[in-house]
């Protein structure tokens, strides 16, 4: 609970995906990549409850197993590339409601972002209630600093391609740049309902490390995650 109000965890895992096939159940280092998560939440003593939505009997039963609830399987239309998060969220918000079970918060904990850590997600819960926030979304470093970007015409000339204004700036005299990085987001029920977004007037950003805010999504990441968790526990 946080404010003295219930706390839901909510894992997205549908059994459909194109750059790692069946990525949300593929190992990683020894476990179901779903089981990171799922582990992370269980720890945490903010969330009251933890659920895994999913289409898929395998994910459902795998993630069981590891100690989620998983109270019905998700419609096919609410598994496709082209489904909103919004839309998957709120699907688990009634279901909950629909048999008189309220929650006023939930944090949206997504099975590619395996390196956060209990401390990152105790980190969100505390944020919002020392900026009496609505929301929070976890953020990190840009990798590559937008000034240095730009579209290409049709033929690439590169002439327009640099900004004459920071063309010879170093990185240090540059404006730092975050991008969500997928690993948290934390809200409260009425604000997420009425925005259909996690960013409003009252969201606060929760800055994450980089190693913490690997997110997989083919089988270079998931190398990439597998060799610093070994790092890490070495």
């Amino acid at each position: 609970m946080i404010r003295n109000r219930k706390v839901l965890a909510i894992i997205p895992a549908r059994g459909g995906s194109k750059g790692l096939p069946r990525k949300n159940i593929t190992f990683l280092c020894n476990k179901p990549l779903i089981n990171h998560t799922i582990e992370q939440a269980l720890l945490c003593q903010y969330i009251d409850n933890v659920m895994v939505t999913t289409d898929d009997i395998e994910i459902a039963e795998i993630a069981e197993i590891a100690g989620a609830e998983i109270p019905f399987l998700r419609k096919s239309s609410l598994a496709t590339d082209s489904a909103s998060t919004y839309d998957v969220i709120i699907d688990c918000l009634n279901w909950y409601r629909n048999i008189g079970v309220l929650y006023e918060y939930f944090i949206l904990l997504q099975p590619t972002s395996p390196l956060r850590t209990i401390e990152d997600i105790n980190n969100a819960f505390e944020l919002l209630k020392t900026k009496k926030a609505k929301s929070i979304v976890s953020v990190c470093e840009s990798d590559h600093h937008p000034y240095w970007m730009n579209i290409l015409p049709a033929d690439q000339n590169m002439h327009s391609f640099e900004n004459p204004k920071y063309a010879n700036l170093g990185r240090q005299e540059l404006p730092m740049y975050y991008r969500q990085n997928g690993a948290i987001y934390l809200a409260e029920v009425k604000y997420f309902s009425k925005l259909e977004s996690f960013i409003g007037n009252k969201t606060y950003a929760q800055i994450m490390n980089k190693m913490h805010s690997i997110d997989i999504d083919d089988i270079l990441d998931l190398k990439f995650a597998e060799f610093l968790l070994n790092e890490k526990n070495d």
